[in-house]
């Protein structure tokens, strides 16, 4: 049997280390969690959400997909948001996609890659609403990177339809919507100049 042994070594060691930095940091975190932020990213093993930010656990509420797709109909995505928004009120919701994203690339690809593809017609359809631009492209790396932001920016607009966030701003609650990208290559994140923080944003941006 297998049981995984040296990662509860390194979990160890990690918490050896936390506690000697900050010896009331698990007392503090168990009793309440926090966050002004939720995060909402792909699922890729090379995007580790907290620490891309720099920021410790209890400070990011996380939701992660293949490809960060936010889909109307999804009640895992939704419930987070909605536990995100209306209890823990977060101020800012970041939708952050990634460069050379697997499930982007796979979306571009004219073959069948089983189950998935049904999530991942999400992101051809906004293939299919970009395809001038992306034809435009000189390399096939350039459109997948191209479509990454695309996917992004139109995944934050899609948090922004939600009913949720929209009785939020209806209630004058201070949250925000933000679209990012992600680079594997060197690590740093870029805004993609999705800030929403009104309905009148949000049509002004879906519509300008």
């Amino acid at each position: 049997m297998k049981n995984l042994q040296h990662l509860f070594e390194n979990n160890r060691l990690w918490a050896e280390e936390t506690t000697r930095r900050r010896p009331e940091f698990f007392e503090t975190l168990s009793r309440q969690q926090n966050p002004e932020y939720l995060w909402i990213g792909c699922s890729d093993s090379r995007v580790p959400a907290n620490e891309i930010v720099g920021l410790m656990p209890g400070e990011l509420f996380v939701h992660r997909n293949v490809g960060n797709v936010v889909v109307h109909s999804d009640m895992n995505c939704l419930s987070v948001l909605q536990y995100a928004v209306d209890i823990l009120h977060v101020k800012h919701i970041i939708v952050c996609g990634h460069y050379g994203c697997g499930g982007v690339r796979a979306a571009l690809e004219e073959k069948g890659h089983g189950l998935i593809d049904n999530w991942l017609r999400h992101i051809r359809d906004i293939e299919g609403r970009k395809l001038l631009e992306l034809a435009a492209l000189a390399s096939p790396e350039e459109k997948v990177d191209r479509l990454c932001e695309l996917n992004a920016v139109a995944q934050a607009l899609n948090v922004g339809n939600t009913t949720i966030v929209q009785d939020a701003w209806a209630r004058g609650q201070d949250v925000t919507v933000h679209g990012w990208i992600y680079g594997l290559n060197n690590g740093l994140a870029h805004d993609l100049g999705v800030n929403l923080s009104s309905l009148d944003e949000l049509k002004l941006f879906q519509h300008g």
